[in-house]
């Protein structure tokens, strides 16, 4: 234990504040990026739906920008994961 007492005991791992910390703000980022997915992919079934109220064409959702998100997303995630394992 440290000086100030900041060590927390979560079974057999000591965590320091400064670890402690780390975690909340990995937890942030994590909770943002789901919002945010959450977020586009109504946009885009929100667009699905008004080009199917339309009778437009099965493309027609794709090429409004959610629909170019979601490809970048199913594109470049995968490419991503490639590039930084190796």
């Amino acid at each position: 234990m440290t000086k100030t007492g900041a060590v927390l005991s979560f079974g057999p791992h000591f965590y320091t504040e400064k670890r402690r910390m780390d975690l909340l703000i990995d937890l942030a980022r994590a909770a943002a990026l789901l919002i945010a997915a959450a977020i586009v992919g109504n946009w885009f079934l929100s667009e699905i739906k008004k080009a199917k109220a339309q009778k437009a064409p099965w493309y027609k959702p794709y090429l409004s920008i959610p629909g170019i998100l979601v490809i970048l997303a199913a594109i470049g995630l995968p490419l991503l994961v490639w590039y930084y394992s190796g």
